[in-house]
C-alpha cells in the first residue's frame, strides 16, 4: 500500500467550486489545453509584458516582474483541461514556475485550480503526479 499524497504547495489549492470563486485573474482552462494556448491566454489575462517570449523561462521573468508590483491570484476554471495536450511533464514545468515565481516574490502568487467536484480526484492525482508525489503501490 502506498502512501497518501501530500498537500498541495501552500500556493497552490485545488477547489471543487463550491465556495464561491475566489477573487483574482479567471483562466478558462479549455483555453489552455497546449503551451502556445496556455501562453496566449496568459498574455492576454494579465497582461504581460511586449517583450513576453511565450516560453517558460519568459513566464517566469514576467511573473516575477507582475507579482513585484503587487499580489496575484490565478483562476484556472475546468482545471482538469491545463496542458491536457501536452506531455504530463509539461504541467509539472509550470508548476515548477509558478512555485519559483511564489517563492521569489516581494508579493503573493497564488493559484486556484477550479474544477468540477467528479473531476477533482483525477485533477489532484495529475498534479501530484507532476508535482513527483509518490504514487500508491
Amino acid at each position: 500500500m502506498g502512501a497518501a499524497s501530500p498537500q498541495p504547495p501552500a500556493w497552490l489549492t485545488l477547489d471543487a467550486g463550491s465556495a464561491p470563486e475566489p477573487a483574482g485573474v479567471p483562466l478558462p482552462g479549455p483555453a489552455t489545453r497546449t503551451r502556445a494556448a496556455l501562453h496566449e491566454t496568459l498574455a492576454a489575462a494579465l497582461p504581460l509584458p511586449d517583450w513576453y517570449g511565450r516560453n517558460w523561462d519568459a513566464l517566469a521573468d514576467a511573473l516575477a516582474d507582475r507579482i513585484d508590483s503587487g499580489p496575484l491570484t490565478l483562476v484556472v476554471r475546468d482545471a482538469a483541461n491545463l496542458l491536457a495536450d501536452e506531455p504530463p511533464a509539461q504541467l509539472g514545468t509550470l508548476l515548477d514556475v509558478l512555485g519559483a515565481a511564489a517563492a521569489g516574490g516581494h508579493a503573493t502568487l497564488r493559484v486556484v485550480l477550479r474544477e468540477h467536484p467528479e473531476r477533482l480526484p483525477a485533477l489532484r492525482a495529475r498534479v501530484a503526479a507532476a508535482l513527483g508525489a509518490p504514487t500508491p503501490d
